[in-house]
């Protein structure tokens, strides 16, 4: 599996070796020992979640507060979606920046985002099916939202579908409705980026 650190501290692609023959595609989507030495702690699977989406739909920015936060590994199993990572931990160096990936059931890409992350995606094919292993189980109270149209964010969303065709953007009445970032800031809902950094660290040495 080919492994890529993303722009955003906290956040990786994996690129899993497919092996294909005429009746298909066998690939490991996921191997725990693998993405514990990149983490440094292993990812504690507390529940998974899938999502099915028409092409333009838009869902994010999501974060849980920490701790214990909710930490990600996602693969699109079919279709596409353009995944968006946000770094929205106060007192990042990398605060407010973003990185993107592809993942489709083509290269069958998953992104990792650990605890203290903001995610989001849009749908470039009807019928976009997302899987999201995560380390914490829902938690409708420590759960938020950043609007993922703030232009403060300065996400390039994709106006193309998978198909060629126009995208139209639907998003749900909470995502329509989060407060952009500097208002969530000033709410006092992000993460603070020391407190999620020492965190983790006792994290790590937990499992150690």
């Amino acid at each position: 599996m080919e492994i890529r650190e993303l722009s955003v501290n906290g956040a990786w692609e994996f690129t899993p070796v497919q092996h294909g023959d005429s009746r298909g595609v066998f690939l490991e989507a996921f191997k725990a020992p693998l993405l514990a030495e990149v983490i440094g702690h292993d990812l504690d699977l507390a529940q998974v979640n899938v999502s099915v989406s028409a092409a333009g739909s838009v869902r994010g920015v999501h974060f849980a507060d920490v701790p214990p936060g909710q930490a990600k590994y996602v693969t699109c199993v079919a279709g596409a979606v353009l995944d968006v990572i946000v770094d929205i931990r106060v007192g990042s160096p990398t605060f407010g920046h973003h990185d993107t990936v592809l993942l489709d059931d083509t290269d069958r890409r998953a992104v990792y985002l650990a605890e203290g992350l903001g995610h989001a995606f849009c749908s470039l094919a009807d019928g976009s099916t997302v899987a999201y292993l995560c380390s914490t189980g829902y938690n409708p109270g420590a759960e938020h939202g950043v609007n993922p149209m703030d232009p403060a964010l300065g996400i390039d969303w994709p106006t193309t579908a998978r198909d060629g065709s126009r995208l139209t953007f639907e998003l749900s009445a909470k995502d329509t409705a989060a407060p952009t970032l500097a208002q969530a800031r000033e709410q006092g809902l992000l993460p603070e980026y020391d407190a999620v950094v020492a965190y983790l660290a006792q994290r790590a040495l937990l499992d150690q």
